[in-house]
């Protein structure tokens, strides 16, 4: 019995095996020449269709004589294997470097025509940034300029507001001495008229007591 369950288990590992896809691995057809894709792995069967070199194709069966492919359009077939190789043919590596190249150059006359931008556009700010400083520079005069100049507008402000103050003092001292001398000629001049009124009356009463004595006297 246990013989049979060991014959048994050993036959499904193989079923297993065998029935495992292998993992896609990419091949390419070598640049020797053209090759025939078979319907199977053996030069009587049909022909499917005819390999360029460097055709790309996706490994299903590898095998020592014979390999089971896929071609990207979705055909399979069989090739025989040593036309098959994993490095990518001289030709199309070629075409990759050409190809790979003119990027390259595309990139590299973008890559030109942005330096040359980018020069222009670093010329246009250093003008604009020297004519920047230049402004700069002549703020900066006219602020100091400005400051000077507030400060002794400050200073003559501060003398006039002085003179001002001087001025309305002297000026009201003016007009209280003028008051004053008013006042006393106002004074001087009662003075005056009653000094003459008190002699003018003086003068009439010795005039009348004059008249008076000579009608006296002329009455005797």
């Amino acid at each position: 019995m246990r013989p049979i369950m060991k014959g048994l288990c050993i036959i499904g590992m193989c079923l297993i095996l065998f029935s495992t896809p292998v993992l896609a691995e990419n091949k390419y057809v070598n640049d020797t020449m053209k090759i025939t894709m078979r319907t199977g792995p053996a030069n009587d069967k049909k022909i499917i269709t005819l390999l360029g070199i460097g055709h790309k194709v996706e490994v299903l069966k590898p095998g020592d004589g014979w390999t089971l492919v896929r071609l990207t359009n979705g055909k399979e077939g069989w090739v025989i294997s040593r036309f098959l190789t994993d490095k990518i043919p001289s030709d199309i590596e070629l075409k990759v470097l050409k190809s790979k190249h003119k990027a390259l150059m595309v990139k590299a006359v973008k890559m030109q025509e942005e330096n040359s931008s980018l020069k222009a556009e670093n010329k246009e700010l250093s003008t604009g940034l020297a004519s920047g400083r230049k402004k700069l520079q002549k703020t900066s005069n006219d602020y100091e300029a400005l400051k000077r100049g507030s400060k002794k507008f400050l200073e003559l402000q501060s003398k006039f507001k002085a003179s001002s103050s001087n001025l309305a003092k002297q000026t009201k001292k003016a007009d209280k001495l003028e008051d004053e001398l008013t006042k006393i000629l106002w004074n001087q001049n009662i003075k005056w008229f009653l000094s003459g009124a008190g002699v003018l009356i003086f003068g009439f009463i010795i005039g009348f007591s004059t008249r008076r004595q000579r009608r006296r006297s002329s009455l005797l």
